[in-house]
């Protein structure tokens, strides 16, 4: 599952890539963008890779379970939302 980031959907990296991967592998592969500039998240906000996290939630906690890995790559700025957003969502699931 690629989780992919960036301020403008005319910013996608590889966008032609990913999707001919997806049409390929469709059971094996997803892919969900965030678009800070143009796409809100729940609280109304901008929408950050966090947000799409915390979306998909109990379907990715799901996949950790059953042994999926986690990556983040970008800047190390992202990080503290992220970590805050994965500390929530494991106090709501009462997990450690």
């Amino acid at each position: 599952w690629l989780f992919l980031g960036v301020a403008n959907s005319d910013a996608l990296l590889y966008d032609e890539e990913w999707q001919a991967v997806l049409d390929k592998y469709p059971n094996n592969f997803k892919l969900d963008y965030a678009l800070s500039r143009e796409q809100t998240n729940s609280k109304g906000g901008k929408m950050y890779i966090q947000d799409k996290v915390e979306e998909y939630a109990d379907d990715i906690f799901k996949r950790l379970e059953n042994g999926a890995v986690m990556y983040f790559c970008g800047l190390k700025g992202m990080m503290p939302g992220i970590q805050e957003m994965l500390k929530d969502v494991c106090a709501k699931k009462s997990l450690d």
